[in-house]
């Protein structure tokens, strides 16, 4: 069996550049609320709307798995990956699914 040597520096290169992408991937967000709900008129409870018009997720760091809505509908959490690829309300002016489109035009 080959088993490849990885040495720590390149470990450590390895999640910084992980790191660096997962940071990049989360500026992209605009905070619109879309995903979660806020066009379609009953969002996450855990959803707050900001003074500057952006919303924020008091759970962000714990936020996957069961939630309610703020009509106590439960729902699953799910990273946005998970869901690009379906259509929601407002769903049109997320930044993920149009960086998506710039890539893959035919596809979204």
């Amino acid at each position: 069996m080959f088993a490849m040597l990885i040495s720590n520096q390149e470990k450590l290169r390895y999640q910084k550049l992980q790191d660096d992408q997962a940071q990049d991937w989360e500026a992209r967000c605009c905070s619109c609320g879309m995903c979660c709900g806020v066009k379609d008129g009953d969002p996450c409870e855990e959803l707050v709307l900001q003074d500057n018009g952006q919303y924020w997720c008091k759970v962000y760091p714990h936020r996957f798995g069961i939630h309610k809505t703020k009509s106590g509908r439960s729902f699953p959490c799910v990273p946005i990956r998970h869901i690009l690829h379906e259509s929601w309300p407002g769903g049109e002016g997320c930044r993920y699914k149009q960086m998506l489109k710039d890539f893959y035009p035919n596809r979204l």
